[in-house]
Order: structure tokens, then C-alpha cells, then sequence
């Protein structure tokens, strides 16, 4: 029996150690915008041993897995001293998640959880389940942690095991490691999820990037991305929801949309990422995309890219849900470097690396959706005759 437990446990532990120094490599070519990299940079079996395997001969003499984990994804992103920090979503094999940090010194690979999920305190009403935690470091000083915080909806028929209470908790740090819970977020929208806060106080308040909806997965009457300000993040309330960026039909964002991570401050505007759902024969798909609002005014959005950003790729399997691409983690150097921390199909946690420049000529270059299949045309025949021209004066060149 304790050749079982030996054999295991160092074979084990070698592949983990593997795992954690693969090296990333980013992916030929590619769309110009950015380089996605090969290999996701944190998967389930990124999450130490010590949280899943009892390591106790006499307790595990086959050294069992005890406390499987599910997935890792949805981060968010932050950088400090040096260092990548991401706040991943770990999901047990029970179905709960938890936050917890891993860190990098490049940003691409060895990322390594800490020894330790975070313990996030509860509120009077104590969570189910909490996730998808967007980091922004906010002039006031606090490194702001805002997240999903799942209920059962106490209104659900009896028997109805499924509906639940999604809205936004809140939570601050000056260190990553002690955290401090305020009070839940506010407004007048039945449902909130991928609320954001923005880094910056605007007109003296706290500034919220929302989304209302109607029931925990349709968004019913809700717009779109909203925007509300708030006297207080210790008892943080929106009076005033504005939607910001709409829905469409027939388009990317058709069934909901919602803000990402915080939005990248450039001397063009407030760069944001977000993410839009429409209806496939397959199910929702999600997909990111980019905007850019004005640095006085960011719930005046300047600029719309008609395209997805990032969509899902390759054949989906081995995954927990299919045909989703997912961002709540950006990372913007000062020499202008931009990591687009983001997950694939609520199961691993990948990286895009790009730059301010070329995100910004993207998404102020890039033309609108016109809405309509005819209008598209005409947008491609333009490009078309564009290069057409150019062509032909190259050619006498």
C-alpha cells in the first residue's frame, strides 16, 4: 500500500511541476490585433495537490483524490511589484466556487497558485456561490474586488432547485491576501451581474458599470451595459441606471452583453472589453468585443467596432460549456503592453497579448455594424475598391 501512496504521489508531483514550467509560445500569424498564446495558462490541474490529494498514508494509503476541482476560469487580472496576479474562479467537482491567486513573472506562463484560496467573508446573508471577480486599482487607494454573488431566489416555486439571485458583491484589499467584504451593491434591477467599477471617481462619486436583468440567465427588459454613480462603496447604491451600450438584433450582443474588466485608460479615451451573447442552433455563444468612450464623459461611448474581438475556437472538446470565449482580467503595462486574460468554455484560463496602439487603431478604425446585410456589403465593396486603388498604384510604383 505505500508503494501505491509513493508511486502516485511522486508521479503526480512531477507532472504538476511540468505542467507549471511549460513554456508558452504565441501562435503564428494570427489577426494582427493580438497574439493568442498555445497553451492555456491555468487549467484544474494547475491547483496544487495539497487541495485536492490527503496526504496522510494512513488516511489515503492510495493516495485519492479527495476534493477534485472542476475548472479554473473567468480571472481577474491585476499588476503589482513585478509580478501577474491573476484572482482566478475555481470550481470544485461539488459545483462551489472559490477565488484564488496565482501568479507569474511573465504574464505567459508559470503561473502558480498561492498555497491558500482566498477566504472571502461573508455578508448577514451568506453567499451560495461566488465568482467572476473583476480587480481595479481605484484612485481612492484600494485595490477593489467586485464579483457575482449567487443566492437561491427565495420566490422560486417549491421543488425549483435551479432559480437563483445573481448580484454584485463587493470586496477591497491593499494586498491580495486580507480581504475586507462591504455591502452588496444596490440598484433597482431585479438581477445584476458583470458589474465593474471604474478606476476613477467621476464627479466626486464611484462610478459602476452594470447590468440589469430581469431573471438570472435572460436579461428580459434589460438594455444593455449600464452605467450608475454611487456616494459610497461601503454602502454602495445606483439610483440611476443608464444603458450605455445596447443590444441589437441580429448581431454579436442580440441576446445580452456585459462589461469585462475595468476599461484601459488611453489618451484617446476609456478602452474597454467586453462580451456579447447571441442565439446559435447550438445554444448561446459568447463572444469579446471592444469600445472606446470619451476620457470626460466614459458613459459616452465614442467608438463601435462592428466585429467579435475574440470568438471561441478549435473543437470544444473536453470542456464543461461549449462555444464561450470570456474576459474579466485585462493587464495594461506602462511600456504599453496589454494581456487579455480570458476563458475558454468555462473550463481554463488562456492569455492574448497585444498593445494600446494597436488595440486603439482596431477599435477607432474598425466600422460600425450597420445592421443590416445590404449595408455590410456596401462596408466590404468600399474596402474592396480601397484596395483596389491602392493596388494600382503600387503597381505603377
Amino acid at each position: 500500500m505505500n508503494m501505491t501512496y509513493n508511486l502516485r504521489r511522486e508521479a503526480l508531483t512531477n507532472d504538476y511541476e511540468q505542467l507549471i514550467i511549460r513554456p508558452n509560445r504565441p501562435v503564428p500569424l494570427g489577426n494582427g490585433i493580438f497574439e493568442r498564446y498555445e497553451n492555456p495558462v491555468l487549467t484544474a490541474d494547475h491547483a496544487p495537490l495539497t487541495w485536492r490529494y490527503d496526504f496522510n498514508k494512513e488516511t489515503n494509503p492510495y493516495f485519492m483524490e479527495r476534493l477534485g476541482i472542476n475548472c479554473v476560469f473567468n480571472p481577474g487580472a491585476i499588476y503589482l511589484s513585478g509580478k501577474y496576479y491573476l484572482v482566478a474562479r475555481v470550481e470544485g467537482n461539488d459545483r462551489k466556487s472559490f477565488f484564488a491567486i496565482a501568479e507569474s513573472d511573465s504574464g505567459v506562463e508559470g503561473f502558480r497558485f498561492w498555497d491558500e484560496p482566498i477566504v472571502m467573508p461573508e455578508t448577514e446573508d451568506p453567499d451560495i456561490n461566488v465568482y467572476d471577480m473583476r480587480l481595479v486599482q481605484h484612485e481612492d487607494g484600494w485595490i477593489y474586488g467586485l464579483f457575482c454573488t449567487e443566492r437561491k431566489d427565495p420566490n422560486a416555486p417549491r421543488g425549483d432547485l435551479s432559480s437563483a439571485v445573481a448580484q454584485c458583491g463587493i470586496a477591497r484589499t491593499r494586498d491580495l491576501r486580507s480581504w475586507e467584504r462591504l455591502a452588496d451593491l444596490k440598484t433597482a434591477s431585479n438581477q445584476q451581474r458583470n458589474v465593474v467599477l471604474h478606476p476613477t471617481f467621476i464627479e466626486g462619486k464611484y462610478a459602476f458599470y452594470t447590468r440589469p436583468q430581469d431573471g438570472f440567465i435572460d436579461a428580459g427588459s434589460g438594455g444593455g451595459i449600464g452605467w450608475g454613480l454611487s456616494e459610497s462603496i461601503e454602502q454602495a447604491v445606483v439610483d440611476r441606471e443608464i444603458i450605455i451600450d445596447e443590444r441589437h438584433y441580429h448581431t454579436i450582443k442580440e441576446v445580452k452583453n456585459g462589461q469585462g474588466p475595468a476599461p484601459i485608460r488611453t489618451d484617446r479615451g476609456w478602452l474597454h472589453i467586453a462580451h456579447g451573447v447571441r442565439n446559435t442552433a447550438a445554444g448561446l455563444r459568447y463572444v469579446l468585443y471592444a469600445f472606446l468612450s470619451d476620457l470626460d464623459e466614459p458613459h459616452r461611448v465614442t467608438h463601435r467596432p462592428g466585429c467579435h474581438l475574440l470568438a471561441p475556437q478549435g473543437d470544444g472538446s473536453l470542456v464543461d460549456v461549449s462555444n464561450v470565449t470570456f474576459c474579466n482580467g485585462v493587464i495594461a503595462r506602462d511600456n504599453g503592453e496589454v494581456y487579455i486574460y480570458y476563458a475558454s468554455s468555462d473550463t481554463r484560463c488562456h492569455v492574448a497579448v497585444s498593445t494600446v496602439d494597436r488595440l486603439l487603431d482596431y477599435v477607432i478604425n474598425t466600422p460600425e455594424d450597420p445592421l443590416r446585410s445590404y449595408a455590410c456589403v456596401q462596408q466590404r465593396l468600399s474596402l474592396i475598391e480601397r484596395n483596389r486603388a491602392y493596388l494600382a498604384g503600387a503597381d505603377r510604383r
